[in-house]
């Protein structure tokens, strides 16, 4: 929102947080994720722990804790086989640069954000004494009227070299024609680059009852002025990004991600579906 920073940014973040204190197995373990959302949110996050653990509360968290651990897990993979430029596509409070750069030598990271988010996120980062590592780059943008090229190339980014651009809790936001066009310039940077993304179904491929569910939530988003735009089908989308150059795409739905992160998956740690990951390499 112009003028002020993402609401559902610090929502992401809660459910991150909220995930470190409530689920066993733990699937993301981030120990800034309660630091960073600042002294009251994390004691309002402990004080309603109880509340949180609803079957449908617990999915959606487990869901964000679940797409940070897959963009982490494709980047040491992407490491390994040589990639250095990491970059988070609408970071809002994302943690990894602050607990996780000294683990990958010579990574570059790329913090891509609205400026009024970055501003407050600079706050949080101050308040909680976190330190900027010097391999973190920040890169304002508005998604919509903005290039992307252009603000990372301000950043300092190589379009040369291979990335791994992980763009989580964003896509649903945006137009069909905003992330399009955003997918097409990744297209058009060097072989190897990777983009990780997430989107919901649309509601007549879920239950009525989670589509109520879903429904509530995206009434939340929507109050808070950051409505839901944008629902695929897995078997739609993936053609469509195919039609742009790259030369995979892998979409994981509930299913799959429950066999990946969730080894005796239980009635209490498993996603519900409705949720998809896309792995898209150029």
């Amino acid at each position: 929102m112009e003028g002020g920073a993402s609401r559902t940014a610090l929502g992401a973040a809660i459910y991150r947080a909220a995930h470190q204190l409530i689920d066993r197995p733990q699937v993301f373990a981030d120990p800034l994720a309660l630091s960073i959302i600042g002294p009251e949110a994390e004691a309002k996050v402990r004080g309603a722990a109880n509340s949180l653990r609803s079957r449908l509360t617990a999915s959606l968290r487990l869901f964000v804790a679940v797409r940070s651990r897959f963009a982490e897990d494709t980047l040491v993979g992407a490491y390994a086989a040589g990639t250095r430029q990491y970059v988070l596509l609408g970071a809002g409070l994302d943690t990894f640069a602050y607990r996780s750069a000294g683990n990958f030598p010579r990574l570059r990271i790329f913090e891509v954000d609205h400026l009024d988010t970055q501003a407050w996120k600079r706050e949080q980062l101050a308040r909680a004494k976190i330190d900027l590592p010097s391999a973190l780059s920040f890169a304002p943008i508005d998604f919509e009227r903005e290039s992307l090229p252009d603000a990372l190339a301000h950043a300092g980014f190589d379009p040369k070299a291979p990335a791994l651009f992980a763009w989580l809790g964003v896509v649903p936001y945006l137009t069909h024609e905003s992330i399009f066009s955003t997918l097409r310039v990744i297209a058009t940077f060097a072989r190897g680059t990777i983009v990780i993304f997430d989107y919901g179904e649309p509601a007549n491929m879920r239950s009525p009852r989670r589509w109520a569910a879903h429904a509530m939530l995206a009434a939340r988003v929507a109050a808070a002025g950051e409505p839901f735009r944008s629902y695929f089908r897995p078997d739609e989308i993936v053609s469509e990004i195919r039609t742009l150059g790259y030369s995979r795409v892998d979409d994981f739905n509930a299913e799959a991600l429950n066999v990946r992160y969730f080894a005796v998956p239980n009635e209490a740690s498993r996603l519900l579906g409705g949720g998809h990951i896309v792995r898209a390499v150029v």
